[in-house]
């Protein structure tokens, strides 16, 4: 029985987390800036401000680990993608494909996106994230187009094609009004890659 009760409090501590961290991107959307409060934060999860600090300590903790919930959110639709791609060029594609993902190329997770990196400015774990996500999509697309473009030009194309798909992040925060697109940013990064392998 004490088992139960702890896996189920588990359940719900989870859901609890999930919740205010959900919460945090949509208050940051909301406010444009980190100029959000931890009270802020909590009236949006329906918990109280005591309840956010007991599962997450500062303000900055549960910024810190809303910018993981998105990370891991990338990371899991670029995995699942990659274990049906059956060639280098089909593993390409699921790369960018993740990184436009329905799930995460949303108004809430863009605004959020910008913020973030000016909190990478004067956090250094915000930083440290920042540059695992630089090198993982950098990593993977290199490993992809090694086979396709030989290993020196895979890493020029792959950082050529990371910097695209943030900008196209970074413009699309800045025109809020404009609906996100992932189709046509994904095609524009696929345009870019078939030219690159000298695809008409």
């Amino acid at each position: 029985m004490s088992h139960v009760s702890i896996s189920r409090n588990g359940r719900g501590d989870a859901a609890r987390r999930e919740a205010m961290i959900v919460a945090t991107i949509g208050a940051i959307e909301a406010a444009g800036s980190l100029e959000v409060t931890v009270a802020d934060i909590a009236a949006r999860a329906g918990v109280s401000p005591a309840l956010v600090h007991h599962y997450f300590g500062t303000k900055d903790d549960l910024l810190i680990a809303a910018m993981r919930h998105l990370l891991q959110g990338f990371r899991a639709g670029v995995t699942s993608r990659l274990r049906q791609a059956e060639s280098p060029r089909q593993r390409v594609s699921a790369i960018i494909e993740a990184s436009f993902d329905p799930s995460q190329f949303v108004s809430e997770a863009i605004a959020a996106w910008l913020v973030f990196y000016l909190y990478a400015r004067r956090s250094a774990e915000a930083a440290r994230l920042l540059r695992l996500y630089f090198r993982r999509l950098e990593t993977n697309l290199v490993s992809a187009l090694a086979p396709l473009l030989g290993m020196p030009r895979a890493h020029g194309v792959a950082a050529a094609a990371g910097a695209m798909i943030d900008g196209v992040w970074l413009r699309q925060a800045l025109t809020p009004l404009t609906a996100p697109d992932g189709a046509t940013a994904i095609a524009m990064v696929e345009r870019y890659i078939e030219a690159e392998m000298g695809v008409k």
